[in-house]
Order: structure tokens, then sequence, then C-alpha cells
């Protein structure tokens, strides 16, 4: 592990991180790939990728993983049609529904968003990956591979927020610390529309990263791109769904976030000190939902803790407003389960850390 050497804002304090790295190996000397931090030396490699990029001014602005993620979207079709038309049928009659009624598209469509973050490219190896199928017609069968189950804390909390939100002035904000693009993405937005248009959030804030990031992270290019295909589509619910998207930016009432914090190597922990201008957005949110797995392991700092530790402990006082996890389980770390829970999984299964099986809808309400 050397020094880079670019001119990017974020080198300074990459540098500065290999310096403590370098402090804190116990005499072992020179970090490296296997002896250091997983979670830094994983970082550490896709920043090289884009130092290598940088230093070659033709490409510097290159995407060495666009095209993985073009083609995942595109072998995706069918599924990002059927939950865009559902969307949009749900959306002609959504002033109508009850209270029950709209906590159960909640629920649906939260779990849709859960289950897009398998399609995860940077684990696959070169492997097909995509959504073929509607994840609404399994959601049923999905049920019961939802280790952590915190659903009715989001909704009470966004409908509390909701009966309180009556004045022009009081808003509910979520933000949404966005994973991987392609199909996921595509579920992400769903929700997001879904709880513009319900009234369950004000405004919805994005945050992408500013490179190209472990393969299929979103960034600020992959958000438009996808926008941009979808009003293209020939298809009448995808192209709805991406006007209306660039509709909601146009009009402010979503808000698309990138800050190098997130392609820096720390543990959310941290955020305070290293990005307070971040965790002070952050603050102003109602709730934050963070995607996917790099986000679990940077919210608990990776570290390999004992299955029944509270979330909320893990966090490291990490707690910029309540928040809650969406992931597929695809890395050794889970808080937060029942005693005995994880065991009991271990005998019956050993790769269910790591084989997207799983998922988790995981909420801390503290600050």
């Amino acid at each position: 592990m050397i020094p880079l050497n670019d001119e990017l804002p974020d080198t300074p304090i990459w540098n500065q991180y290999l310096e403590y790295q370098r402090n804190v190996s116990n005499g072992n000397g020179q970090p490296s790939w296997f002896q250091s931090p997983w979670l830094y030396v994983e970082c550490y490699m896709y920043r090289r990728i884009h130092e290598a990029l940088i230093h070659n001014p033709p490409i510097d602005d290159f995407d060495p993983f666009m095209e993985a993620k073009i083609q995942s979207f595109f072998e995706s079709q069918q599924a990002i049609i059927a939950v865009c038309t559902y969307l949009q049928e749900l959306l002609k009659n959504i002033e109508d529904l009850n209270e029950n009624q709209l906590k159960e598209e909640f629920f649906k469509l939260l779990q849709v968003s859960l289950w897009g973050n398998r399609c995860d490219l940077s684990i696959s190896a070169g492997e097909d990956n995509s959504q073929k199928s509607s994840l609404l017609q399994s959601l049923n069968d999905f049920k019961s591979f939802i280790l952590v189950d915190d659903m009715e804390n989001l909704w009470s909390l966004l409908l509390n927020s909701k009966k309180r939100t009556t004045t022009k002035e009081s808003i509910t904000r979520v933000d949404m610390i966005l994973d991987n693009a392609g199909f996921e993405l595509i579920t992400d937005l769903v929700l997001a529309n879904f709880l513009s248009s319900s009234k369950l959030a004000t405004e919805v804030h994005f945050h992408g990263k500013c490179i190209p990031w472990f393969v299929s992270d979103t960034t600020k290019h992959d958000f438009n791109w996808t926008l941009k295909q979808l009003q293209s589509a020939n298809h009448m619910w995808m192209s709805r769904c991406g006007m209306n998207w660039e509709g909601n930016l146009k009009k402010g009432v979503w808000v698309y976030h990138d800050h190098m914090f997130w392609t820096l190597p720390h543990e959310f922990s941290s955020m305070a000190q290293v990005a307070p201008d971040l965790y002070a957005e952050l603050q102003k949110s109602s709730v934050i939902i963070f995607k996917g797995d790099l986000n679990y392991r940077k919210l608990t700092g990776d570290r390999k803790w004992e299955f029944t530790v509270p979330f909320h402990q893990a966090l490291n006082k990490f707690h910029p407003a309540p928040l809650c996890s969406i992931r597929t389980l695809k890395a050794e770390i889970q808080v937060g389960l029942k005693p005995g829970q994880g065991e009991q999984l271990a005998t019956s299964e050993s790769e269910w850390m790591i084989n997207g099986k799983y998922g988790i809808i995981q909420f801390d309400a503290s600050v």
C-alpha cells in the first residue's frame, strides 16, 4: 500500500489514513493487501484504479465499470417494466388508500428495494447478476429470509412525521444513501416516488458516489443515465417514471448529492470529524436509509461483532438522525440478531452471511 500521488481533493486524506494504518500495524510495518483491514484495502484498490485513470487525461473521466452497469440494466428490463407498471397503477388511486392500505404498499416496495440489493456486480465476478423476473410475485416466498424486520418502526416514524407535517413549513426529509446502479436503483426510485406521492416524505435526498466505486455503485452519471433511459424507453410506464422523476428533481422535491466521504476508507463513526459538512447535512433528515453491504460495513466498522450485539452499539455513536439499513447479506458481518439465530443459520447453511439469500431491514431511532 503506497501513497496516492494525484491531485484530487481527497488525496491528502487517503495518505493521512495510510499513515494512521502504519501506526496501528503493531510493528508489522507497511500496510498490505493481506495484512491490513479488508474494508480499507478494498476501498484503496478502487481508489487506485481511479488514480490510474486520473494520470491518463484522455480517459480521466472514464468509468471502467460502465459497460457492466449498462448490460445489467438492459438484462433487467422485464423486472424494471414490472416494478414501473406496478408503481404507475398504484399511483392512480393513491389518494383513496386508507392508512392500512398505504402501510401494506409501503411494506411491499420496501421489500422490493431490499431484494433489489441482490444485484451487486462487485461480488458476481462477471457473471450475470441481473434481475430477470418480477420481484413483486415473490415477496411472500422471501419473507422468511428477512432476519431483522423493523419495517413497523420505519412506518411509525414516517406516519407520525406525516401527521405533524400539516403546515407548509414542516418537512419530512428522507435521505437515501444509494448502493448499486441498474435494477436496484430503479427499486430505490420507485420507493422514493411512493414516499413522495403518499406524502410520507416531502423531500427525498439521494446520495451517490463521486467516482466509479465497487463496480456497480451509483454515480451521478449513472443516476442521470438511468432517468434518460427510462424517458426514452419504448414502454409507457417506464417512460412515465423517467419523466416524473426528472420532474421531481427539477422541482427540488428530489435532490441528488455526492460527497467524497462516501469514497474514503473511513467508517461512518468518523464522519463528524472527517466530513462535518456532510454530517450536518444528514442531521437535517427525518430518517436516513442506507442501502447495501458496504454501507452496513461502514456503519458497523466492519468488525467481527457477536451476532447479538445491538445495532445501536455497533454504530459507535454515529447518530446524525434515525436511520435504517436495508441490505441482503453478502459480507461476513451481522448484528442485532436474536440469541441463537446466527448460530442456527450457520449449522444449516455455512454461507448464509455471503450468498445474498438473506436480508435485513434494521432500524435505529436514537440520535
